[in-house]
């Protein structure tokens, strides 16, 4: 069996490091190139030594195209910023790519799927198989009785994510939207202080929590007058983030140009 060449752009970040650990100890893999912004320490450094502390003979570049040259496909998991900014670069190298990177405007995310016109284009904001189990279970739930109970997400990741609610997060509030006929810009409700009467029909609620070294938790609550289901994912490591990353990667190469999630690695 022929390996596929994975180039890693973001591999200075803790994600790119999981990914290369597990890249780099894959027999199904190769990993000709390691990409991090031109101000990380870590560029001109060997990956290998970095993740594993063996020698690979790749070192961290700042150039993405001389990175991949040898790549089947890419995974980007830096901002979603410097995702954005290297989508030209992704549409002249004209290999498959898989976007890990969170918090998307509804512009950016229209870009990215501009970009899925010319390439193979993987973007979820969640990696990980289990998670994306559970969206499916979630969207189960909503369509047979997200209009008759209460429904409030709670998210909790460490003390060092940036953006919130988290792209999980968000990305559960949008299928909870789109099963119970709810508008996501008017009907989410995020956080609540002081006096502000009873909780609408519609209206769910998003609550966040930062703290300490939590990977990341997600519950949804659907609430009833009698009882209450709750759905929770909770993640112990980010090894199935990156096992999940890698998996994509895997699937997509040899796909035509598009627009994918993890539900089609999945067959969902």
């Amino acid at each position: 069996m022929e390996k596929i060449g994975i180039c890693i752009v973001g591999a200075a970040g803790r994600m790119g490091k999981k990914i290369a650990s597990i890249a780099l100890q894959d027999e199904e893999i190769t990993l000709p190139g390691a990409v991090d912004s031109h101000f990380s320490e870590l560029i001109g450094k060997d990956i290998g030594e970095i993740v594993l502390s063996e020698t690979s003979g790749v070192e961290v570049s700042s150039d993405i195209s001389l990175s991949s040259i040898n790549a089947d496909v890419l995974i980007d998991f830096t901002s979603a910023e410097a995702t954005i900014s290297n989508l030209k670069t992704y549409a002249n190298l004209n290999k498959p790519i898989v976007i890990g990177s969170t918090g998307f405007s509804e512009e950016q995310i229209r870009k990215i799927k501009k970009l899925g016109g010319t390439v193979p284009v993987l973007q979820s904001p969640n990696m990980s198989m289990g998670v994306n189990l559970t969206f499916k279970i979630i969207e189960m739930v909503s369509n047979a009785i997200g209009n008759i109970y209460d429904i409030e997400i709670i998210e909790a990741h460490h003390r060092k994510k940036k953006d919130a609610p988290s792209g999980t997060a968000s990305k559960i509030a949008e299928i909870i939207c789109k099963a119970t006929n709810r508008d996501i810009n008017n009907d989410m409700v995020y956080s609540r202080r002081g006096l502000i009467g009873e909780r609408t029909d519609k209206e769910i609620g998003m609550q966040v929590i930062r703290g300490g070294d939590i990977v990341g938790e997600h519950t949804v609550m659907f609430c009833g007058d009698s009882e209450r289901i709750e759905i929770k994912h909770k993640a112990s490591s980010r090894d199935v983030f990156a096992s999940g990353a890698i998996q994509a990667a895997k699937w997509i190469v040899g796909k035509p140009a598009g627009n994918y999630s993890m539900f089609d690695v999945l067959g969902l």
